[in-house]
């Protein structure tokens, strides 16, 4: 049994989702789920759970992007888990953690949105990342540190993201930022 994959399976069974879409993603991961006991390890090369989160800002009026190297484009902070993640939400944190290099991030338990996005990533085989995205909060005047998963990392006002933002990201900001508010 795995900690991170039954808290995935209690996370989706227990939300609401918030529009037909994302009830219809909702479905489709806990399906992926619960066919597949290696569906939260990066080596399920059909595709596999990733756990993200969105840092917003002590005054919820700007988010801290990355630059992803694989993308090209500013993406919110998330990854992989691993077999050390308690549950999904811890795995979020942790990622959200290694990426911002900020202390005392506190994250949201409830689930912000999902996103199903294909991708190249270190298996060096296209697959799908099932991404659950969750909301943290930075503490008031967080230092932040790049770490080597990101081309650069940055604050952009709620208001103003970069051009080209996808609209799933888009969605988050306005969940996120209105959750902290």
């Amino acid at each position: 049994m795995s900690p991170v994959r039954d808290s995935a399976i209690d996370l989706l069974t227990a939300w609401d989702a918030p529009d037909p879409g994302q009830d219809a993603l909702r479905h489709a991961v806990l399906a992926f789920l619960y066919a597949r006991t290696d569906a939260c390890q990066r080596a399920c090369a059909p595709g596999h759970i990733t756990a993200s989160a969105l840092v917003v800002s002590d005054a919820a009026d700007e988010v801290l992007l990355t630059l992803h190297p694989r993308l090209g484009r500013w993406v919110q902070l998330g990854g992989h888990c691993e077999d050390s993640d308690a549950d999904i939400v811890a795995a979020a944190l942790r990622e959200a953690t290694e990426e911002s290099g900020i202390d005392g991030l506190s994250i949201d338990a409830a689930l912000g949105a999902i996103h199903v996005h294909p991708l190249t990533c270190s298996l060096g085989v296209p697959t799908r990342h099932l991404d659950l995205q969750f909301i943290a909060r930075a503490p008031t005047r967080a230092e932040i540190a790049i770490s080597d998963e990101s081309l650069d990392l940055r604050w952009w006002p709620a208001d103003a993201l970069p051009e080209g933002t996808d609209p799933a990201l888009a969605h988050l900001v306005a969940v996120g930022c209105g959750r902290a508010r």
